[in-house]
């Protein structure tokens, strides 16, 4: 079974990848971790897209789509994959499917996670990790049990991502729906495309995508 989870950046796609890699036996691909083992491997395609980003340009389509053939055909992606922010444009979907078709391989589903704009950055915004052993937390819906110290570990130093503020998220909610978002009815007109609610809680969204993919 070859999945695609889409929607904006903390719509939770790489939690849900997580358990659906987890219940499934399915293979999380991620393209930002694929390139750079790529790289770090010296595969042939590692030594393309390392002479690409070298130069200082973005990697092409063709050495994206040539990087999850590569990983596709490992054993353990026998039993499927998901992928996770890839396709980014119709241009992508359409070689995906290309690439795929070629192997006899098809997408199973596409699942968009729907969610609320301005509920999100107030979702991401306040989300924090602790230092050391890197547990989740929020502002206001996970706080620790006891202020300043990890419910996990015990660590009291905690980080942010230097993205997570207001200006950022809304500037990459802007890039997905530019982007992104024109290549949910390509796979509408498929039918392949189902749209649970990414808003909700997070055993709910993975209730709701079981659903789907059953």
């Amino acid at each position: 079974m070859n999945l695609i989870l889409l929607g904006p950046p903390g719509a939770g796609k790489g939690t849900q990848a997580r358990r659906l890699q987890d219940n499934h036996g399915l293979i999380q691909l991620s393209t930002g971790d694929m390139l750079r083992a790529a790289v770090a491997e010296g595969t042939e395609i590692g030594k393309q897209a390392k002479a690409v980003m070298d130069r200082g340009d973005l990697v092409s389509d063709d050495i994206l789509i040539g990087m999850i053939s590569e990983r596709i055909d490992q054993d353990d992606c026998k039993n499927g994959f998901i992928l996770d922010g890839f396709p980014r444009t119709t241009a992508q979907a359409e070689a995906l499917d290309g690439m795929l078709r070629d192997k006899g391989l098809h997408l199973a589903k596409v699942v968009e996670l729907a969610v609320d704009e301005e509920a999100l950055v107030d979702r991401i915004t306040g989300r924090y990790t602790c230092a050391n052993c890197g547990q989740g937390y929020h502002d206001s819906f996970q706080k620790p049990s006891v202020d300043g110290v990890c419910d996990n570990c015990g660590a009291t130093e905690f980080k942010r991502r230097a993205d997570d503020n207001e200006e950022a998220v809304r500037t990459r909610m802007q890039a997905y729906r530019a982007q992104t978002a024109p290549i949910l009815p390509y796979y509408r007109d498929k039918g392949i495309l189902s749209e649970v609610d990414g808003m909700a809680d997070i055993d709910e969204v993975t209730k709701q995508i079981e659903a789907v993919i059953s």
